[in-house]
């Protein structure tokens, strides 16, 4: 396993790479009575990771072989699981048929870059899967028409962590994947998330969708507006892909809501909120109060606060609408982002309880 340079953390293996490693070993198995153990697949960037096998089992027209996930040093929600591909002889001249067995989530809404019915299974795998299932057919001889049938132990339970039940994925995981690698930390499949969120919405005709940085500024969103499930993006610490995104694919109206302290890191310009990647500058919540006409003494408590809701208490306290003045520098770094983009943007800032205390 291969280490990333800047962090020293281990690379891993998304579900789409162990999916076709997987039926890799098992169209082997069917064609020649073994399972290759370990395994290799070829992905892009000249990698080409083995795999042990975790179980194989070879039936009268059918093999199965299943892979543990191994994610490397990323805190994903699928490290550790069984992902499992049986591998089955199809009609002539169908080539690979896909189809979700336990724990692969069905898709239900349009909007994703698979069509309504078809098995959770992206794009970037099944190119994957359908490659090496030609390269086994060549070397063994086979015909290649093959039924692939992949599974991922625990997928439904798993999946309810994940943004698939909003999606409109149904019944499990989807199997991810487009270069085979993750990189730890990359949050790539959360920013892939909030597009096909995106996706789903526009495709279901929404013409106002929110982006939220938690459970309590979505739940106060929802109240407000009215908004179905749907229509909710969960933006995490992601502001700067839901702009990027919307400037491409508009939808009529964005809101955008969190707490005063991820708010204040966007209205600074911060288009990744994480406490590890932007902080919130007091210097700058301090000038806002000056240029509002706070006092000198309340500039000098902002500029002194210990956290944003203690300068916003303080500012409450004082009579001065410190969450408005955050909400109006938000929504001005959010329409730079979106470039002219047709977004009509307002904002919203919610304390811990959820109550409204700036908007813009």
């Amino acid at each position: 396993m291969s280490r990333d340079g800047a962090s020293g953390l281990r690379h891993g293996w998304t579900t789409g790479a162990c999916a076709t490693a997987a039926t890799t070993a098992a169209y082997t198995a069917l064609l020649t009575g073994e399972f290759p153990d370990p395994v290799t697949i070829d992905l892009p960037n000249d990698r080409h990771p083995s795999f042990a096998l975790a179980r194989e089992s070879l039936d009268p027209g059918a093999a199965t072989a299943g892979i543990v996930k191994d994610a490397g040093d990323d805190p994903d929600v699928t490290h550790g699981a069984l992902v499992s591909a049986r591998v089955s002889h199809g009609e002539p001249g169908s080539g690979v048929v896909f189809r979700a067995g336990e724990g692969v989530g069905t898709v239900t809404k349009p909007g994703l870059p698979l069509a309504v019915g078809e098995p959770a299974i992206n794009p970037m795998p099944r190119q994957f899967i359908r490659e090496h299932v030609a390269a086994v057919a060549s070397r063994h001889g086979g015909s290649g028409d093959v039924v692939v049938e992949v599974s991922i132990e625990n997928g439904a339970e798993l999946a309810r962590r994940t943004w698939n039940p909003r999606l409109g994925i149904v019944g499990g995981l989807s199997v991810l994947g487009t270069t085979g690698v993750v990189v730890p930390y990359s949050c790539s499949s959360w920013i892939d998330s909030i597009r096909r969120g995106i996706d789903v919405a526009r495709a279901a005709g929404h013409e106002h969708v929110a982006g939220c940085t938690g459970s309590t500024s979505e739940r106060t969103v929802q109240e407000l507006y009215g908004l179905p499930e749907d229509a909710l993006l969960d933006m995490g610490d992601f502001a700067g892909a839901v702009l990027k995104y919307l400037r491409r694919h508009p939808v009529p109206r964005l809101t955008v809501a969190g707490g005063i302290g991820k708010l204040a890191k966007l209205a600074d310009g911060h288009l990744d909120l994480h406490s590890g990647r932007s902080q919130v500058s007091f210097d700058s919540l301090a000038a806002r109060v000056a240029a509002a006409g706070g006092s000198a003494e309340l500039v000098a408590g902002v500029r002194g606060a210990n956290t944003a809701l203690d300068a916003l208490r303080q500012c409450q306290a004082a009579g001065l609408p410190l969450g408005d003045l955050v909400a109006a520098g938000a929504r001005e770094t959010a329409l730079g982002v979106l470039r002219g983009a047709p977004v009509a943007v307002d904002v919203v800032v919610v304390d811990r309880a959820g109550a409204v205390v700036g908007q813009a």
